[in-house]
């Protein structure tokens, strides 16, 4: 269940619950949505912007953004690129079988402060994964939000996720929606550029002034948006962003996701830019 109230404590956060897969479906070519139940029927509350560890048994863990709830079972979702091991080993999973569940960790977007303004969300590749239970919140809340602009950005039209929800969203009266990919193809009719080059489109639907912007992608592009951002006249505290660090214990214990004062699994993964400013430009970091 999405919900913007705190999320119940978890007996255990050390302790991975075993979730059964109910479904699979593939994106890309090497991205899949994992459909998971929890034990017993048992209600899953989180955040958006919030995200689980996933424990596969004598394989290992892995931080994987909640990318929402399926609309009819409501069988919490999780987008997972097969880039290592461990995900290379939850891409092959199947109806029927079992993956170890810690959460939900983190603090999400800020859904509930932001009513009544402007939205603009802003994806990179695999950071529509965050922002999907977003979307599906102001959606679900319609009335609340004044306008709703996504721009979503892709390496190539095959790497576009949620396509079919894609077009539903784009069918929309109330929501505006613009796609591009870096390289189209033979069959691409569509915008071609890095996803920062939508953003003069915006300014014909909503104030950017007072927008607020909630955005993941590979960090090249978020410190290119911010700049652009703020050019336009977007406040720098009504800018919001999703970073990813190598996640461990998801407590703030081990340190692994430490991002100068700040650890990404505890303190974040979204955060307000005043805040991770300076250390979004240092590049080592």
């Amino acid at each position: 269940m999405i919900s913007q109230a705190t999320s119940s404590p978890v007996p255990n956060l050390f302790l991975p619950s075993p979730f059964q897969v109910t479904g699979v479906r593939r994106e890309t070519s090497d991205t899949i949505t994992l459909r998971l139940r929890p034990p017993d029927g048992q209600v899953f509350s989180f955040q958006p912007g919030q995200f689980n560890m996933l424990y596969l048994f004598g394989i290992g863990e892995v931080p994987i953004s909640i990318s929402g709830v399926h609309p009819r079972t409501h069988d919490l979702e999780h987008t997972v690129r097969a880039v290592g091991y461990v995900t290379r080993a939850l891409a092959r999973l199947r109806r029927g079988d079992v993956v170890g569940v810690r959460g939900p960790f983190g603090h999400g977007w800020p859904l509930e402060e932001v009513r009544g303004r402007d939205i603009l969300i802003l994806a990179g590749g695999i950071g529509l994964a965050p922002l999907r239970p977003a979307l599906q919140y102001l959606l679900a809340h319609r009335p609340d939000y004044e306008q709703i602009v996504l721009l979503c950005g892709a390496r190539t039209p095959a790497d576009l996720l949620y396509q079919p929800e894609l077009e539903r969203w784009r069918g929309r009266l109330d929501l505006q929606v613009f796609v591009t990919v870096d390289r189209g193809d033979e069959l691409w009719r569509g915008h071609i550029g890095v996803v920062t080059t939508l953003l003069p489109l915006v300014e014909r639907f909503l104030d950017m002034r007072r927008a607020v912007v909630l955005m993941c992608g590979p960090e090249v592009m978020l410190r290119v948006a911010v700049r652009e951002l703020e050019d336009r006249g977007v406040p720098a505290e009504q800018i919001f962003l999703s970073l990813e660090r190598n996640m461990k214990c998801a407590v703030g214990f081990c340190g692994h996701c430490q991002f100068g004062p700040a650890f990404i699994c505890r303190d974040g993964p979204v955060f307000p830019l005043p805040r991770v400013r300076s250390l979004l430009e240092i590049r080592e970091l």
